[in-house]
């Protein structure tokens, strides 16, 4: 594999991706990251809606899909404009010819500041994207990514999909012939019209996934709510990330505050779910929304 490959010469200069199903903690995750002062953090470059997705000054290349998935066969499409973004090359000429609101403009601003002052600075890109979920193992093989993926309890997780009001369109994976040949398993899922089932067939499949791709880190998100002090430190030293006092100060005040675990939030110019919380009582209430029967079900439409 090619030096251009894998931008950043072991862990300390890898990029890092953050993902995982929407709604199983990455934005928590990769905030609590970017609190090393390390990564210039960038959200959710694969997400197809805008904002925060098809900003071309971010990431050079047209989306189709959520989830999206990329490997070898079309690393062609991908692999130029993902070499840009981690090594924090922000295209300022394709961006003003995209996008022309004045938001669009402020967020043009805070990025291209961001991504030039992070690469003078020595910075790493830090990719929060749950929609890079089926592709992470080309991250982590191709651009050298140090990736965590984030799997959260899958009742927990219909639940949070269910109060959201959201749903599973498997369309979106089915007409991806790429991913269907490489994961044929999800010719199994079927668009019927049964949330809990769908959102419980998304998580089976996506988990089994994960667990069978060399090169990430599957981390439980319950298990970081429940203890974020040594959970981070330990995925700070497997991102290459320096743990100082500053850091452990930042993450201790971020984990520890009043609870509101429904929604989104901007985040400067990014939307994001990232609150402040009191991580271990989030997980109290995580379940809210299912009835006993809805969660007994998860259960058995998970189990391996």
């Amino acid at each position: 594999m090619s030096g251009q490959d894998r931008p950043g010469a072991g862990v300390a200069g890898a990029p890092v991706l953050v993902t995982g199903l929407p709604r199983s903690g990455t934005s928590w995750t990769g905030k609590m990251l970017a609190a090393s002062r390390d990564m210039v953090y960038v959200n959710e470059p694969l997400n197809p809606q805008h904002p925060p997705g098809r900003c071309p000054g971010v990431l050079d290349a047209e989306v189709t899909h959520r989830f999206q998935y990329i490997c070898d066969d079309n690393a062609a499409d991908w692999l130029p404009a993902f070499r840009d973004t981690v090594a924090l090359r922000y295209r300022w000429a394709a961006e003003l010819r995209a996008n022309h609101s004045p938001y669009d403009l402020a967020r043009l601003l805070r990025y291209g500041t961001a991504f030039a002052f992070g690469r003078l600075a020595g910075r790493r890109a830090l990719l929060d994207d749950p929609f890079a979920v089926l592709s992470a193992g080309w991250f982590a093989r191709r651009l050298g990514c140090r990736v965590i993926a984030l799997v959260r309890d899958p009742v927990s997780f219909a639940a949070s999909w269910r109060r959201l009001g959201w749903t599973v369109h498997f369309r979106e994976l089915l007409d991806q012939p790429l991913l269907i040949r490489d994961h044929p398993e999800l010719l199994a899922l079927d668009d019927s019209q049964d949330p809990v089932a769908k959102t419980a067939a998304l998580w089976r499949v996506t988990h089994g996934i994960l667990t069978r791709t060399p090169g990430i880190l599957v981390t439980s998100y319950e298990s970081l709510a429940a203890d974020p002090i040594p959970g981070f430190r330990r995925l700070y030293a497997y991102a290459g990330l320096t743990w100082t006092p500053a850091a452990e100060r930042r993450i201790a005040r971020a984990c520890t505050g009043p609870s509101k675990e429904g929604g989104f939030r901007w985040s400067g110019l990014s939307r994001t779910a990232y609150r402040r919380m009191d991580s271990r009582r989030a997980l109290d209430v995580a379940a809210r929304g299912l009835s006993p029967e809805d969660a007994a079900r998860v259960r058995a439409l998970t189990l391996p």
